[in-house]
């Protein structure tokens, strides 16, 4: 046989079962980027992840694509957070006719109620028709590492139905994960435990860090309500703006998913500085949230380094 031949042969042989092994990826689709991440790090290489609210989009307005109604016709996985948050999604797996396994993955998780949603009336009833009502429950749940805990359980155990191939995968690499958050909740606290009593309000876009002020002792004041829909009332700035005077809060912080000009109008009234950026309901296209835990260790430094000061 030509040389040449029998080395493109050999090539073309050696490379089969790596493209095997990519079509061999279970086909899975997360909702948003936070779930994303969870996703790829519990599946690893045998998970090809979808995701149709990508890095710095709002879960709460998405507007699905044909392109995400043909991602989900063809996925053998779905997963969700749940809680209410994606209030476009059952209209999406029925015009893809979906009729797989859907994951939720705040399944087991202690809703946060929501304490009072009164102040948020104005655009609530174009958010109810919208389809993005969350109710009275935080969706937010992400926000507590504990809670992603239960996240990442909750995902190895449908990666597992689905694939039960890969089972002992899914297992290690959800310990190995865990191990991760671990380190990073441990950060979190020492972090929250550094600051004097008094240091701990954050005023900030949109009431998305319930479930995280609840876990590790920090109280946060939002003009907007939990829906990114919902337009602060008059009454709640005037009022947002006397507290932050009567409390001499220092700092407030715009979310990478929401319009800063009402943030830039209060910190303008009230003489308060623009702490810096944090991350709700999205990762970041690159540095520094490109992941779940790199975004909870960018907040939690970002707000301890401007309430320090």
């Amino acid at each position: 046989m030509n040389r040449r031949i029998f080395l493109g042969l050999t090539t073309a042989l050696a490379l089969l079962p790596l493209s095997a092994l990519a079509q061999d990826k279970l086909p899975v689709v997360a909702s948003f980027s936070i779930l994303g991440d969870m996703v790829a790090n519990v599946g690893g290489d045998r998970v090809a992840v979808t995701t149709l609210v990508g890095p710095d989009g709002d879960g709460h307005v998405y507007q699905p694509t044909p392109a995400d109604a043909q991602a989900v016709g063809a996925a053998k996985l779905l997963v969700i957070n749940g809680l209410a948050f994606e209030g476009w999604f059952d209209r999406l797996i029925e015009a893809a006719e979906y009729k797989g396994t859907v994951v939720v993955a705040s399944e087991g998780i202690t809703p946060r109620a929501m304490a009072d949603e009164e102040g948020h009336a104005e655009g609530e009833a174009e958010a109810d028709h919208a389809g993005h009502d969350h109710g009275n429950v935080d969706p937010h749940a992400w926000q507590d590492l504990g809670n992603a805990r239960l996240y990442v359980a909750n995902i190895a155990r449908g990666l597992t139905e689905a694939d039960p191939a890969g089972a002992d995968v899914y297992a290690a690499n959800a310990a190995a994960y865990l191990a991760q958050i671990d380190t990073v909740e441990a950060e979190v606290k020492a972090a929250v435990a550094a600051l004097p009593a008094d240091r701990r309000t954050i005023v900030t876009s949109h009431d998305a860090f319930g479930y995280f002020a609840a876990a590790y002792g920090l109280n946060f004041l939002a003009p907007q309500g939990v829906n990114t829909e919902a337009e602060a009332s008059a009454a709640d700035v005037a009022a947002l703006i006397t507290q932050i005077k009567d409390q001499s809060i220092g700092a407030v912080f715009v979310e990478n998913i929401s319009d800063p000009r009402l943030l830039d109008q209060i910190a303008a009234e009230t003489g308060a500085k623009a702490g810096g950026t944090l991350y709700s309901d999205a990762l970041s296209a690159g540095a520094p949230a490109d992941t779940y835990l790199n975004m909870m260790r960018h907040n939690i430094v970002t707000l301890t380094a401007a309430l320090q000061e």
